[in-house]
């Protein structure tokens, strides 16, 4: 049996090829889980992704749509943006919805915690749903061009499981907010 809490990798030398205000790419030359000589680039968020699905009280919710340069497509998504990992995870939450949606919430519910892409980076994600809901202008930032979708919530989730929504923290958050809207729980 596997002794889970043991790390089999051995790290001989790491250097920092790459960093800007968001991201810290590092390169590890590594003695491998299986004992081979290995290397490995680690990707390091400085933020911690947050996605936020508000929900009215006829289980309406929003998307927001915008062009996502790495993926060179456009891309429907829930409300999501970065908070940093020394301030409060739940008042950035607040900050984006109403940034991007101008929408305020009283109340919260994180539904889960993931991490995103565990073979190259360590970034974490964390989702919540909000409800009780109240309306203001949207304040996005300078750089984002964004389009902003009403939907009932049935047909986003319809949208998941079609495949016509592929961003990660959406699908997840859709999902899991589907079982618990189906257990009864929200």
């Amino acid at each position: 049996m596997i002794d889970e809490t043991k790390n089999p990798w051995k790290t001989l030398k790491s250097e920092v090829k790459y960093e800007n205000p968001w991201i810290k790419i590092t390169e590890h030359q590594t003695i491998d889980a299986a004992g081979g000589d290995g290397i490995y680039g680690v990707v390091h968020y400085k933020n911690i992704a947050i996605g936020i699905i508000p929900l009215d009280e006829e289980y309406n919710t929003w998307l927001v749509g915008q062009y996502r340069y790495p993926l060179q497509q456009y891309s429907w998504e829930i409300c999501e943006g970065g908070g940093l990992h020394t301030k409060d995870v739940l008042d950035s939450a607040k900050r984006e919805l109403l940034e991007e949606l101008g929408i305020k919430a009283t109340n919260w519910k994180s539904i889960m915690k993931m991490h995103l892409s565990n073979s190259v980076s360590d970034e974490e994600g964390i989702i919540y749903i909000a409800k009780d809901l109240s309306y203001f202008e949207p304040e996005p930032e300078d750089c984002e061009v964004l389009q902003i979708k009403k939907l009932p919530f049935s047909e986003v989730y319809e949208m998941v499981i079609n495949g016509e929504i592929t961003d990660s923290l959406t699908v997840a958050g859709i999902l899991k907010t589907k079982l618990l809207i189906d257990k009864g729980e929200l």
